[in-house]
């Protein structure tokens, strides 16, 4: 499934990080938010050089789902990789 292009504009067009706040938490249910939330830390744990088990035991989650985040790392052209290599 594609994201709605839409939606992509709307969320750019939101300068204002408290209006961009309360518009997720309009549209999205809070367990959505905490997955998003619980992406991004992983992605960032990943990105610093953490291991996937010490990831896993920090927030109690499975390999699983750190696996796919690592992959989303690897990937050529990750976006995810270079907004956090932006970040260093």
């Amino acid at each position: 499934m594609r994201i709605d292009q839409e939606l992509l504009d709307v969320i750019l067009s939101i300068k204002n990080k408290d209006e961009l706040e309360s518009f997720f938490e309009e549209i999205f249910t809070p367990a959505e938010i905490s997955d998003l939330s619980l992406r991004w830390k992983l992605l960032k744990d990943l990105h610093a050089g953490m291991t996937q088990r010490k990831i896993a035991e920090k927030y109690g989650i499975s390999l699983c789902k750190i696996t796919r985040g690592s992959k989303v790392l690897k990937k050529n052209g990750s976006v995810a990789r270079q907004v956090l290599d932006s970040m260093d």
